[in-house]
């Protein structure tokens, strides 16, 4: 996740006691002349137990002055840390304070939005390829074709370089420029790239027959889900509309849906797509919280695709609203899975903004299956076991994705 360099102004930080039923200012943190007032008092938490908070501001001023860097003294993010420990506590990695920067950030991978230079990267013989610019990318634009090795990003060597490295180096604000030295068949080319936003659609369909035909081959649609965020169902929609016309035609005998590295999303999105395969009625997920009543997520729409012969795959990448998509579809119609065992995220985030574009996400309830299960730290296990075997240091291909081969092979039976 990108992130900015935090600014060094102090914060103003007001804390506001409350004492016999009135209000009354004991202590202030003062930006201007950089002083922290160390009064001891007291702060009355949700359970309306008495905490001393001197502490922190105890802590707080040893920090300041006697911390020997004191370039790495940011106030900012000392009270953003502060707070980011608070929240840390409760032991969920699911709930988690988020920066005003990470707030925008985390809101713009759900509407599929990034900055960069628009370039599916993957690793061969341990090198960092492209796998494929995206169409009018700025990287498809500026030349850079599928199959080049990066070996330099703005004259620095990548090699012994992650995948990750490379891409946190080449991505990068809009409108900046970055120069990658590519190997193209043994010969060395420099393109220079201005990053700009690159929107990523959540849902790609392809046709797929297998591998083993070569004449007169049935296709199956391959759906594959990316995550279940803000343009999901638009995107969803279109797609279906496609695969449908196709299926009345008998030009295609089934569908594959590819859940795998789905982490998930809104899960009122993922009760959107599967009632895509359900009829009306059917339970596909039931939320349950200590603070509210049960809450039944049922399919209230009309499915398009009811009868299709369809196989699901997924992952341990796929996680949350993915896995109660594929849970609802086994569930409710015996839907095959294949792949690998699935993350185990049962439980339910709400997001909220707070002051100055900061945010929160907490975990307000968990989903159960309409089976009954609660796959939380377990996941779901799929009925065809296969672990796609990828040589160190390269990228699936379709020519080795052996889980997509087995899919296709079950629908077409």
């Amino acid at each position: 996740m990108l992130k900015k360099n935090i600014t060094n102004k102090l914060l103003i930080i007001s804390i506001v006691i409350f004492l016999f039923g009135t209000g009354f200012k004991l202590g202030e943190f003062n930006a201007n002349n950089s002083q922290i007032y160390t009064q001891s008092f007291k702060i009355y938490n949700a359970n309306k137990k008495n905490l001393d908070f001197s502490l922190f501001w105890e802590a707080w001023d040893k920090v300041e002055n006697k911390f020997v860097e004191k370039d790495k003294l940011k106030p900012e993010k000392m009270f953003y840390g502060a707070i980011k420990g608070m929240v840390a506590s409760l032991e969920d990695p699911h709930t988690y304070f988020l920066t005003p920067e990470e707030n925008k950030q985390s809101k713009d991978d759900l509407e599929g939005k990034f900055e960069g230079i628009g370039a599916q990267l993957g690793l061969k013989d341990n090198r960092v390829v492209i796998i494929a610019p995206l169409k009018n990318s700025p990287a498809e634009k500026a030349g850079a074709r599928a199959g080049d090795y990066i070996t330099h990003v703005d004259g620095e060597s990548i090699q012994g370089w992650t995948l990750l490295q490379a891409v946190k180096k080449i991505r990068g604000p809009k409108g900046t420029k970055v120069v990658l030295g590519l190997e193209r068949k043994g010969e060395e080319v420099e393109v220079e790239i201005i990053r700009n936003e690159i929107i990523i659609n959540s849902v790609e369909l392809e046709y797929e027959t297998r591998k083993d035909c070569n004449n007169n081959c049935d296709q199956i649609a391959h759906l594959k889900l990316i995550q279940f965020g803000e343009n999901t169902n638009n995107e969803w929609d279109k797609a279906i509309n496609k695969i449908v016309e196709k299926w009345k035609n008998k030009e295609i005998k089934g569908l594959v849906l590819d859940l795998r590295d789905n982490p998930g999303g809104y899960l009122q999105s993922s009760v959107y797509l599967a009632s895509e395969f359900l009829p009306k009625g059917k339970l596909v997920v039931r939320q349950e919280s200590t603070d509210s009543d049960i809450k039944d997520y049922n399919v209230t729409r009309n499915g398009k695709l009811l009868d299709i012969p369809l196989i699901i795959l997924i992952n341990k990448g796929s996680a949350s609203a993915s896995e109660i998509m594929a849970g609802a579809l086994r569930d409710n119609k015996s839907t095959k899975l294949i792949g690998e065992q699935s993350f185990g995220k049962g439980s339910v985030q709400e997001a909220f903004d707070l002051k100055k574009g900061a945010g929160i996400h907490v975990t307000v309830s968990k989903w159960i299956l309409p089976n009954g299960d609660w796959i939380n730290k377990k996941g779901i296990k799929p009925d065809i076991i296969i672990e796609n075997e990828i040589e160190e240091g390269n990228t699936i291909t379709k020519e080795t994705d052996k889980q997509l081969e087995k899919a296709i092979e079950e629908v077409l039976k």
